[in-house]
């Protein structure tokens, strides 16, 4: 495999280095950083599973996707041959809605090259993702991001980002999607660890809000 064309996130070492980096573009993240023991790492396997995972996980509650993913990886459709296979009733039979059940074998069909996808550009992996039907920008950012390791991707649409965002710079409004973009260009070269600190920032500030209720 050749060299990465980008820099990678690979552990906590790294990821806390880059943050201290990005903490000297940026002071206003330390008020994060110093009130985490350990930066959300959130690495996981790379491949058709993730992407399957994704799909499942679309517009349905955390709880609804853990229990249908579970059923899923039973009936062996977190692989691409075994969905490829399958028909419509099998992939209804699991929970998949028949929107679900056309993106999970677009999906099966697109033959993507996993492998290859860690010589892309992120701009390349994005542009490779986004062609599958039911792959939008927010899922292949996040591919990248913690499948593929991309320190510098940032998911401008999540809206958890968003409204770390809005609190920690003390924003009259959640900035929309363009703004935070834009926003982040000055986090660059770290701004897959910008997106984990304010993920982190956010879960913080829900809890203790929650906590005073």
């Amino acid at each position: 495999m050749a060299d990465p064309i980008e820099p990678l996130i690979h552990g906590q070492g790294c990821l806390q280095r880059e943050a201290r980096a990005l903490c000297v573009l940026e002071p206003r993240f330390e008020t994060i950083f110093d009130h985490l023991e350990d930066i959300p790492l959130r690495l996981r396997p790379d491949g058709f599973s993730a992407l399957m995972f994704a799909i499942v996980g679309q517009q349905v509650s955390t709880a609804s996707a853990a229990a249908i993913w579970g059923r899923v990886q039973e009936a062996g459709f977190d692989e691409t041959a075994n969905v490829a296979r399958a028909g419509d009733q099998d992939l209804a039979d699991v929970g998949l809605s028949r929107p679900k059940i056309r993106y999970a074998k677009a999906l099966a069909d697109a033959a993507i090259d996993y492998p290859k996808l860690h010589d892309l550009s992120s701009d390349q992996v994005i542009k490779t993702l986004t062609a599958v039907p039911g792959i939008g920008t927010w899922t292949a950012e996040i591919y990248a991001l913690f499948a593929l390791g991309r320190a510098d991707v940032f998911p401008a649409g999540d809206l958890a980002l968003q409204e770390a965002a809005k609190r920690l710079f003390d924003l009259p409004e959640r900035p929309k999607e363009k703004a935070m973009r834009a926003m982040a260009q000055d986090w660059s070269p770290n701004r897959g660890v910008a997106a984990r600190l304010l993920w982190a920032y956010y879960r913080m500030e829900t809890e203790r809000e929650g906590i005073g209720e």
